[in-house]
């Protein structure tokens, strides 16, 4: 063995046991052995990679903010409810890497997946989903790589959202980096359902029958219909503000 070779501490074989759940490996057997630092040296990519992911994610939370304080001086309300945004856990991206039949290296994570950065934005109204999005989408930094309009054309299920993926530059000490971020931008009546749905649909050990998925979808079209009178109901405000000024 090698006697150069650094030993991976308790703290990152902990790490790597969270990250890896799936892969049965033995790594106290790896902790002083060339090809436990080989496993280190990936793991750390890995964590990089994550990190680059983690500050995108935080250029797009900046630009919805500074969206969201401009709109609320001149619309006089706040179009953006909240802002959540998570990373793809590791056994979640080798799941779709296997999936799709690629190998499990960084260079398919980063060039083949999308939706390694997500980011989902709850509006109060349809039409703040759009207004959102064209104002983030005009920035000169931002580049649309592909748009699904599920607000327009819902999922069969009944779920409607505007899916987004984007390119947005972040600056580092001796470098710039493009990374690829997913955004969701729903309403507060999509979110609700969409949040149920997948609690609903992802319960372990329940089978989700016909009848339940076609209650689901009558469901979803009672959330778009609600969305639609609180759309009116809107317009109906602000026609009343325009009459008294």
């Amino acid at each position: 063995m090698n006697e150069k070779v650094k030993t991976i501490t308790e703290e990152e074989i902990t790490s790597i046991q969270e990250y890896s759940p799936k892969h049965e490996v033995d790594f106290q057997l790896l902790a002083n052995s060339d090809t436990g630092m080989y496993v280190k040296n990936r793991f750390l990519e890995f964590s990089r990679l994550m990190s680059y992911y983690k500050c995108a994610i935080m250029e797009i939370e900046t630009k919805l903010n500074v969206l969201n304080v401009e709109y609320s001086l001149s619309m006089d309300r706040n179009p953006i409810n909240s802002v959540k945004s998570r990373l793809k856990s590791l056994p979640s991206i080798f799941e779709k890497l296997e999936r799709r039949e690629l190998p499990q290296n960084m260079e398919n994570i980063e060039n083949e997946l999308n939706d390694i950065a997500g980011i989902r934005v709850i509006c109060a109204f349809t039409d703040d989903v759009y207004l959102i999005a064209e104002a983030l989408l005009k920035q000169d930094d931002i580049v649309l790589i592909e748009k699904k309009d599920y607000i327009k054309n819902p999922k069969p299920n009944g779920y409607r959202s505007l899916h987004l993926i984007v390119s947005v530059p972040i600056f580092l000490a001796q470098e710039k980096r493009i990374m690829k971020v997913e955004i969701q931008l729903r309403t507060i009546a999509m979110d609700f359902w969409a949040s149920l749905e997948h609690q609903l649909h992802y319960k372990k050990n329940f089978e989700f029958t016909d009848d339940m998925k076609q209650e689901l979808l009558e469901c979803a079209t009672m959330s778009a219909e609600l969305d639609s009178r609180m759309d009116a109901l809107r317009d109906k405000a602000l026609g009343s503000d325009r009459e008294k000024h």
